[in-house]
């Protein structure tokens, strides 16, 4: 008891869990009541036991486990939480509680299970017991197989998914135990309650007395469907509703539920695919082509054994179903044609919708072998045929059935109208709509008049199917031109077709339907005659009948009598002469029949008179129009001689048309005669009348075809050039709408062709108004006219540019009746196509004869060679057929396989075969989306991303043409996403982000891609993970968050959170659906642009319905939905306000709603709808109103006047103009796609200030606002009249000074690829500007690409651009010389012989004079480099022109002394070439550039310890900066570069950053010389290291604190590492390369600014020092100085500001000892003086800011009396009158020293500072203690000891160590400094030997060169810091000072070798030479000593 007592005081969860059986059984039951008690289902009480559920079910001890079962079903459906619980409690209820011998214990786990399923975890439950039924234990097996049931039985196959389920029943019927067979068993009969024979196909193979007693079951069942009886919890209607019928007792609803049952199941649904390529027979495709047809049956019969499967596989059957196509077309055999039939019948109905991509290339030769007579294979043909059908849509097999229906073999037509009819039956109204049924209806309406009965009944069968689907009105508009008899022949076909699934046609319930739709006229009807405004709005959708002529009335009958007659076109038969004159004779006097034949002219006039007063009294209905205009034609009829009676006859015909039912055969019986009569003179115009008339009853399109056909027939060139005029005009009054271009397109070109020029004329007219209606798609039917005609067509197109069509005054009669009698159908179905109408009107090729087997088989052939040989065809064919039919043979399937080919070349050339198809296939491509469009997804996949760029440029390409429906529709999209492969996930998401904003509808297929888009979501890769994210709210605006929410359900618990709450983000930023647009065109002539929409608002109502128009997709945009301005004024205030509200971040904003797909990105080809509505959007926020309603009016003088009003308001808003500036532009690129000249020229007006004033403003474009603009700008350069491209070319220009011109140039190489002659060759011509006026880093990405695809221009068939594209290589001629030829690449022998000749001619006519004063005024003006800056990245080169300038204008500077930089910069004669050194590397960099960031940042080191760990951790990561791995040291500078961008922590650098630079440029140099040699290291990954090694530098050098730390030997060898790598022209070839060196450009000014001043001269002036030893006359070739010297300009511009922190003793002491080693007299002999000007500049700079004191700061130079920098210094100070206060004697040398040595004095500490902390430092310490050294020398009484005091033992032990072996060396070995200068005054002398020198000069140069051979010293002692700094005056490297000590000691030695045989080798005390001594013995010894040397 005491245990009892002790477990009885804990809490209830904790007693659930306790080791004692009762404490856990009394646990269960106390939870069970509190479970029962609690009524708040997500109380916090619930938490504490939701892990403990499980142990709960899985108690060990069986009395416990019962309570436990019991506390867990309260817990599952009371929690609401309790569904995380699903998957663990099953799981135990499977293993633990089935396993029970108690019946109870099994009834609770089984009401567990319901509970899960009531909770909605349905497939989480089914899993874990379709799990259990693989347990061995089979009492677990029956139990899961029960609870299945149970389930099924409950709750239905909607909640339990069946096709799992029935996926394992056969298996089970297996089993060894009885009990778990018969339990299967009662399964199988519950299954087929619900979906009856879908089950069968699965269970086909269990034993067949297996089978049989389940046969014998499911007969016994009752035929009513079964219903669900236990609900979910969001089922609770469904339950209510249940309820009530079990209380009614109702069976009510139980039909319509029972059939939706029914159908739910899809038996196909349930089964396995199975794969059957890799099973077929290995020798298959020899054998099918074997001679033997045994051997082909017996491929065939294991083929076919396979295609029974009932459900396939995916995989690629091309080959499979190349190989029976070919048998079933071509075999002898028909048992094998057979047999092949079944095949595909087979393979069809296993793959379905997979298959649909073979149907368009099997079903044209199935259709073609109906020629076969033998039943058994046209049997096989239909069912293959009808199988293939079902795989795809009637639209993707139009053309191959349309194209067999005009076939001459009777069978070939039956069996295609038999086809079609039972196709039909599977259609219904939605998929046989009637762009479709058209073309079908008139083919059969052919074969309806077949001569062979059974062609003619297979027709009516068609017919009669199509009606019984659609209905008869939909039909019969198609079948006017049949008799009654065969109509009623029709019907009756239609009544008796049985549409599959029992579906009732749109034809069965006629009389309520007719009923409705008189109801529906009737309205219309009465509000059409009430006012016309309203019938303007009805026929808006119509362009053709926009509104009617006033005054003439609506319809001559009511509304019984329009529907009845005019709703249909009336037709008549011909009526007989005696027939026709009875008919007259009713409604016409005697007399006028009597003398219509007079040979009296006047009689025949009164007879005229007759009866026309007889007819304008007629009613329409008692008018014979056919009799009365036969009695006009009665002889002399149309011959009539006079005049007059001819006009009257001509009058009269106009009236009959009119006035009565006119139809088109008595339109026949008059035209000819009008015809005739159109050109005369006096009767012309009443010809032109009648023809109107005729226009109007028969309407137009029909009248202008026979018409222009008859003109044309005869041989009058007036009558042809008076019709072409009447039809000009027709086109006006009427509309286009309806008028069959194609129908007289070849009478037109053949006027085109007319000698007479009066024909030619109006030809060319009738063109300019079809282009109103038409635009640029017209004049593809003319692009093989010749030049001289086609520039007059273009002429007269430009004329017509900006102009509208005039609104429609005339309408055809009926056209208006079927408006009134609601032919919505047609509306709606054209509403769509209006862009597209144009194209399907012009001429198609047809190709798929040229697409021979020989063609397909070399694309595939196994040779790339040859491959790429069939490619090159297939793109010939394409080019020369430039618009082709939909049929093209095998070739789909061929260039399927290429997409996939190993040679990305061939993928590339396939990828722009298929973006040249999509253009010349048009609209036709829908039918190969599947089969083509499918496997360019595919290839975006590819690990390249310009074959990914190109995938997605051919992508875009087949949208355009297809739309995204048929790309959504099928599995085909979740298929690809399903591939693992990062790159395609991320392109394809980021495709279909892009997409789906724009589509208002999409099939609900996309509901496919959701499992695939939840997996990227968790893709291991970040950007599929970012891609996925944006794409979610653009899947989740089409299927609804609910949709989505539903579809987590089967994911992990885990991933299902993460999920949901990133559906919640989605959620937020959803993007609404786009508008459905207003139908703008209706019936044929929707594809005239909205233009021709009626301008002048007349009333309120008519402004309504403007208000509701929307702009066509031709981008009228002016004309978009606003409301015309109303008359009365508005209020002067409005307008006096300002233009553009100032709204903070407003444009940033914007911009990232842009980037955020929020709104849709401005790119587009011409503006679509939706870009308008959305930036009138963001307009109206910050434009004022007036100004809105006028920039988007629809008349263009109001845009004229909006502009106006902008271009005076520019400069007083200009910063309200910058925050608005983005919708600016995009207003402006709208207007750029009007055609109206002079909105144009006012906007590149605007378009000049504007930029000028952004100029001003030193505003530079974003990137956001360059693209939504200059691709546009860019489109106009190419218009045809000069004012505008001159006006274009201008705000180009002006655009470089606020956007950089290196990112206008890519938009200039897009221009390039433009179809438009003009554009490409302005383009190409404002690029070679940029390269003249930018240098060669303009080109981007790289020089050689972008002058690769500028020389493609070179054989370019127009002249213009040919020679626009020469003058741009000549302008890189003439900045890079030679090495254009290796930048444009491979050229043809033509088109080089070409270019060099240019060039040779360039040469002659441009003075190099002339050119370089063009390119210096250049870059004056605003360039950022000049066009001679990339001589700097080739070999140097001599300029003899600059070597003559450098002597010329030498004396141009009257005064020594006077050199000032301003004076410099402003003098361009003086400075020929520095400036434009200067502003090539450093100038430049003052425009913002984008750095290349490196791209490693993905590496997180963990530097959060740093501040409490030692150096060597720093230490450590600095040491694999210099690695040879570029992996390593590419992380190793990631980290340093996180530490210094946080502030906080970039401290821990300090007292490194030697340490860091010297790794750093070690690691330059193994760039260098390692890597950029080494073929097998990827380039990229070297632009990947320079990219970090530059952030990291520039990340140090703008900390001043850090970078001040950096030494000057450091910053010696960092500049010279940075302007190698700046000079290396492998770089530049490199892709991003350009973009590297302009970052250390940028870099190098960061180091010049932020380095301590004092080291930074210093290393200036050492660094030439050092270098120019090695060739000191050839400087002027060596670029690399003259970017040292252009550094120390920059440098000495800064001098003003840094003076008072630069220690000016050392800087001198530096000069000094440059001046030692380089002479006044030797830097004279410099080709180039630039070296000494730029240090008399220093020194004069230095003068003129410190005065006279300057001359305290001389105290580290020796001997200042012989310091030639003194001498100078005195001059200068003496010159600028600053040493007034001086003594000009000097009173001794003692007395100047002791001055000196008191500055010293006072400069000790600082010295001794820097000299100590060099030796404390790692990199420097060498340096320091040859410093220290040196200084104890000059300084003997120097204290050390206050520097020592402080350091360790170890430190002072050191430096007196360091100090004792520096001493020794130096004592032993004096000569080793000695090697660096004599080379240097060899090379001089030898060079100079020609001049005659003074003897003083050789004295000097003797005694430097005794001096360091150690001669010259009285004593010996060690040398004095002097001379050792004047023979090596720069300091030693940080990095190279051994490997340079080495080399030096080596040569030292030699040296003193030699030496020793020609001096004594000990010092003498006397003086080794006399100043006077012979000058040639000083010769001789200077040889000597020369040559000993070399």
């Amino acid at each position: 008891m005491g245990d009892d007592s002790e477990w009885m005081k804990l809490p209830i969860d904790q007693k659930c869990e306790h080791k004692i059986w009762k404490a856990r059984l009394n646990g269960y039951e106390e939870a069970l009541k509190l479970f029962q008690r609690i009524e708040d289902e997500k109380s916090p009480e619930w938490g504490k036991y939701l892990g403990l559920i499980k142990k709960f079910v899985t108690d060990s001890n069986a009395v416990a486990q019962l309570k436990g079962l019991e506390a867990a079903l309260a817990f599952i459906e009371n929690a609401h939480f309790a569904g995380k619980t699903t998957g663990e409690v099953v799981s135990g209820v499977v293993t633990k509680v089935f396993n029970q011998p108690k019946a109870r214990a099994k009834e609770l786990g089984m009401d567990i299970c319901f509970m899960y399923i009531e909770i909605e975890k349905a497939e989480v439950v089914q899993d874990e017991l379709l799990k259990g039924l693989d347990n061995k234990n089979p009492k677990i097996v029956v139990a899961c197989i029960e609870t299945l049931r149970k389930a099924l039985s409950e709750f239905g196959s909607k909640i339990v998914t069946l096709k799992p389920v029935v996926k394992v029943l056969p298996k089970q019927f297996e089993s060894r135990e009885k009990a778990v067979r018969d339990e299967a068993k009662l399964l199988a009969v519950e299954i087929y309650k619900w979906i009856r024979d879908a089950l069968r196909p699965s269970l086909q193979n269990i034993n067949s007395v297996q089978l049989k007693e389940l046969e014998e079951e499911w007969v016994k069942l009752p035929s009513s469907p079964p219903k669900q009886t236990r609900f979910l919890r969001s089922q609770q209607d469904l339950k209510a509703k249940f309820e009530e019928q079990q209380a009614q007792g109702g069976e009510q609803s139980d039909g319509d539920d029972g059939e939706e049952m029914v159908v739910a199941v899809d038996p196909y649904e349930l089964l396995e695919p199975v794969e059957i390529l890799s099973k077929m027979p290995k020798d298959f495709y020899e054998k099918i082509e074997a001679k033997k047809w045994q051997e082909r049956k017996e491929a065939l019969e294991a083929v076919e054994a396979l295609t029974k499967n009932p459900k396939l596989e995916n995989g690629d059957y091309g080959d499979l179903v190349r190989a029976l196509k070919k048998v079933v077309g071509k075999d002898a055999n028909v048992m094998l044609v057979s047999m092949a039939a079944k095949c595909l019948a087979g393979l069809a109905a296993g793959l379905r919708k997979k298959f649909g991509t073979y149907a368009g290339q099997v079903v044209p030769t199935i259709l073609e072998k109906f020629k076969e007579k033998k039943p058994q294979v046209v049997q096989a043909l239909q069912e293959a045929i009808d199988a293939i059908f079902l795989t795809t849509t009637l639209q993707n097999l139009s053309e191959e059935i349309l194209a067999v229906m005009d076939n001459k073999n009777p069978s070939i037509k039956q069996q295609a109208s038999l086809f079609l009819a039972r196709s039909f039956r599977h259609c219904t109204q939605a998929t046989l709509p009637k762009s479709i049924l058209k073309p079908f209806c008139a083919a059969l309406i052919k074969q309806v008049n077949d001569s062979a009965p059974e062609v003619r009944d297979a027709a009516f069968e068609a017919l009669g199917t199509a009606m019984k689907v659609v209905g008869e009105k939909a039909v019969n508009p198609f079948l006017a031109d049949l008799d009654k008899l065969k109509l009623d022949k029709i019907k009756e076909c239609a009544d008796k077709v049985e549409l599959s699934g029992g579906r009732k046609g749109a034809g069965g319930g006629g009389t309520v339907e007719k009923k409705c739709a008189a109801k529906a006229v009737v309205p219309a009807e009465s509000v059409s005659k009430s006012s016309v405004p309203s019938k303007s709005q009805s026929s808006a959708n119509k362009v053709s009948a926009v509104p009617p002529k006033k005054g003439k009335p609506t319809s001559a009958a009511g509304a019984k009598s329009k529907k009845s007659s005019d709703s249909k076109e009336f037709t008549e038969s011909e009526l007989s002469v005696e027939v026709c004159q009875d008919l007259a004779a009713g409604v016409l006097p005697a007399s006028c029949l009597e003398q219509l034949d007079s040979a009296n002219w006047k009689d025949r006039l009164a007879s005229m008179e007759e009866f026309q007063r007889a007819v304008e009294t007629m009613d329409k209905a008692a008018m014979p129009c056919q009799a009365l205009v036969r009695m006009l034609a009665k002889k002399p009829g149309w011959k009539e001689t006079n005049f007059q009676v001819m006009q009257l006859k001509l009058r009269i015909v106009a009236l009959i048309a009119q006035r009565g039912q006119f139809s088109k055969t008595s339109a026949s019986v008059v035209l000819d005669g009008l015809v005739d009569k159109v050109g005369d003179v006096k009767c012309g115009g009443n010809a032109k009348e009648g023809l109107t008339a005729i226009g109007e009853a028969c309407s137009l399109p029909w009248t202008a075809e026979q018409v222009v056909s008859m003109a044309f027939s005869q041989k009058n060139p007036k009558n042809q050039a008076e019709t072409l005029n009447w039809l000009s005009n027709a086109m006006k009054e009427f509309g286009f709408a309806g008028i069959n271009v194609k129908g007289f397109i070849n009478n037109v070109k053949t006027a085109l062709g007319a000698t007479n020029p009066a024909v030619r004329t109006a030809a060319i007219t009738l063109l300019g108004v079809m282009y109103l209606y038409m635009g640029a798609p017209l004049r593809m039917f003319f692009e093989d006219e010749k030049p001289a005609l086609l520039a007059q067509i273009d002429a007269e197109f430009e004329k017509m540019q900006g102009q509208s069509p005039p609104p429609p005054i005339r309408y055809t009669k009926k056209g208006a009746a079927e408006e009134e009698g609601g032919e919505v159908e047609e509306q709606d179905e054209d509403a769509g196509g209006g862009g597209q109408n144009i194209m399907d009107l012009l001429p198609r090729t047809d190709v798929s004869d040229k697409i021979t087997t020989d063609l397909v088989s070399k694309i595939g052939d196994k040779n790339w060679k040859i491959r790429k040989e069939g490619l090159d065809e297939v793109a010939a064919i394409i080019s020369d057929a430039k618009f082709i039919m939909a049929n093209i043979g095998e070739l789909p399937l061929a260039l399927k396989g290429r997409l996939s080919d190993s040679n990305k070349i061939l993928v590339q050339q396939t990828l722009s075969i298929l973006q040249q198809l999509a253009t010349a296939m048009g609209p036709g491509l829908k039918q190969h989306v599947k089969a083509l469009g499918i496997p360019i997804i595919t290839v975006l996949g590819d690990s390249k991303p310009n074959v990914r760029a190109t995938a997605l440029t051919t992508l875009q390409a087949w949208v355009e043409q297809t739309g995204m429906k048929d790309w959504l529709e099928g599995e085909d999209l979740s298929e690809e996403l399903k591939r693992e492969n990062p790159f395609l996930r991320q392109e394809l998401l980021g495709w279909l982000a892009e997409k789906l904003p724009t589509q208002r509808t999409v099939p609900g297929d996309l509901m496919l891609c959701i499992p695939q888009l939840y997996a990227c979501l968790e893709d291991r890769n970040g950007d599929v993970r970012k891609k996925a994210q944006d794409a979610l709210p653009t899947f989740m605006m089409h299927l609804g968050y609910d949709k989505m929410t539903k579809a987590t359900g089967k994911l992990k618990p885990a991933s299902k959170d993460q999920v949901v709450s990133m559906l919640e983000k989605a959620r937020a930023v959803m993007p609404a659906k786009p508008a459905a647009p207003a139908k703008t065109g209706g019936g044929k002539g929707s594809a005239e642009p909205n233009r021709a929409e009626p301008i002048p608002p007349p009333s309120s109502k008519d402004k309504d319905n403007n208000g509701s128009k929307k702009p066509s997709s031709k981008g009228k945009a002016g004309a978009a939905g606003k409301k015309p301005v109303s008359k009365g004024q508005k209020d002067d205030e409005d307008k006096s306000g300002p233009l553009f509200i100032l709204i903070a971040n407003a444009k940033e904003q914007r911009i990232k709603e842009e980037k955020q797909l929020k709104i849709l990105k401005w790119n587009f080809i011409t503006p679509r709808d939706e870009y308008v509505e959305q930036l009138k959007t963001q307009m109206s926020t910050c434009f004022a109103k007036w100004l809105q309603d006028e920039l988007f009016h629809f008349d263009f003088q109001r845009h004229v006047k909006a502009i106006g009003v902008m271009i005076e308001r520019l400069e007083s808003e200009s910063e309200a103009t910058i925050s608005c500036l983005d919708l600016i532009l995009k207003w402006f690129t709208l207007r750029f796609f009007d055609t109206n000249t002079t909105v144009l020229m006012k906007v590149l007006e605007y378009l000049k200030l504007l930029f000028a004033m952004l100029n001003r403003e030193n505003y530079h474009l974003t990137e956001y606002e360059a693209n939504s603009f200059v691709p546009y700008l860019i489109l106009k350069v190419g218009e045809s009249k000069d004012v505008v491209r001159k006006d274009v070319r201008a705000i180009l220009a002006m655009l470089c000074k606020v956007y950089p011109a290196s990112k206008v140039f890519p938009f200039l190489m897009d221009g390039t690829k433009s179809k438009n002659s003009k554009q490409r060759a302005e383009c190409l011509e404002e690029l070679g500007c940029l390269i003249e006026g930018y240098g060669m880093n303009v080109c981007q990405p790289t020089p050689a690409k972008s002058l690769k695809e500028i020389a493609v221009h070179i054989g370019d068939r127009d002249t213009s651009v040919r020679n626009a594209a020469l003058n741009t290589v000549v302008a890189v001629y003439n900045v890079c010389g030679e090495q254009v030829y290796k930048l444009i690449g491979n050229l043809s022998e033509k088109d080089m012989s070409m270019l060099e000749e240019r060039i040779k001619r360039s040469a002659k006519k441009a003075p190099t004079a002339v050119a370089k004063q063009t390119a210096t005024d250049r870059s004056q003006k605003e360039q950022p480099t000049n066009s001679n800056a990339t001589f700097l990245r080739k070999p140097a080169q001599e300029d003899p022109n600059n070597k003559l300038n450098g002597k010329s204008l030498h004396p141009s500077i009257p005064k020594e002394f006077q050199l000032d930089l301003d004076m410099i910069e402003m003098d361009q004669g003086r400075v020929c070439e520095l400036p434009d050194l200067v502003q090539h590397k450093l100038d430049e960099l003052l425009e913002p550039i984008m750095i290349p960031e490196p791209k490693m940042r993905s590496v997180s080191p963990h530097f959060d310890e740093l501040h409490n760990s030692t150096a060597s951790t720093i230490n450590f990561v600095i040491s694999q900066v210099a690695s040879g791995d570029i992996n390593t040291s590419i992380q190793a500078l990631a980290q340093i570069d996180e530490v210094l961008r946080q502030e906080d922590k970039a401290e821990v650098m300090s007292g490194h950053i030697d340490q860091f630079l010297i790794a750093t440029i070690m690691q330059l140099r193994l760039i260098n010389s390692t890597h950029m040699a080494d073929d097998r290291v990827d380039k990229k990954d070297i632009i990947k290291l320079y990219s970090c090694i530059i952030g990291n530098m520039l990340s140090l050098f703008s900390m001043e604190s850090l970078a001040r730390e950096a030494s000057m030997g450091v910053l010696k060898d960092l500049m010279h590492g940075l302007i190698t790598l700046m000079l290396d022209s492998r770089v530049e070839d490199v892709e991003d390369g350009t973009q590297v060196i302009r970052s250390v450009n940028l870099l190098v000014i960061r180091v010049l600014e932020k380095s301590d001043q004092t080291n930074m001269i210093r290393s200036l002036i050492l660094v030439p020092n050092l270098l120019s030893t090695k060739n000191v006359l050839n400087w002027t070739s060596n670029s690399s100085m003259f970017i040292y010297i252009q550094c120390l300009w920059r440098v000495i511009r800064f001098l003003p500001e840094t003076i008072n922190n630069i220690n000016l003793d050392r800087i001198l002491l530096d000069v000094h000892n440059f001046m030692k080693v380089f002479p006044k007299e030797k830097l004279k002999q410099l080709k180039s003086d630039v070296p000494h000007r730029t240090l008399k500049t220093l020194l004069h700079t230095l003068c003129k800011l410190t005065g006279a004191k300057i001359l305290d700061h001389l105290s580290m130079i020796e001997n200042r009396n012989e310091s030639e920098l003194e001498a100078h210094l005195r001059r200068v100070v003496k010159h600028s009158g600053n040493l007034a206060g001086l003594k000009s004697d000097r009173s001794n040398e003692k007395g100047g020293l002791r001055i000196d040595d008191r500055m010293s004095k006072a400069k000790v500490s600082d010295i001794l500072s820097e000299i100590f902390k060099k030796i404390g430092s790692k990199e420097n310490t060498k340096e320091g203690l040859t410093e220290l050294y040196e200084y104890k020398q000059k300084y003997s009484d120097a204290d050390l000891e206050p520097f020592l005091k402080n350091t360790s033992q170890f430190f002072q032990s050191y430096v007196e160590r360091g100090l004792r072996m520096i001493e020794s060396e130096r004592e032993g070995k004096t000569r080793i400094q000695t090697t660096a200068v004599i080379p240097q005054h060899g090379v001089d002398s030898s060079l100079s030997s020609n001049e005659e020198l003074k003897p003083a000069v050789y004295y000097e140069r003797l005694k430097i060169l005794r001096q360091r051979q150690g001669l010259e010293n009285t004593s010996r002692q060690r040398p004095t810091i002097s001379s050792l700094l004047s023979s090596k005056p720069s300091v030693a490297s940080s990095t190279d000072m051994l490997q340079s000590k080495l080399s030096q000691l080596k040569e030292s030695r030699e040296l003193y070798m030699q030496e020793h045989n020609v001096h004594s080798p000990t010092h003498t005390n006397t003086r080794s030479a006399s100043p006077a001594a012979n000058l040639d013995d000083l010769k001789k010894r200077l040889e000597r000593i020369k040559s000993k040397r070399q």
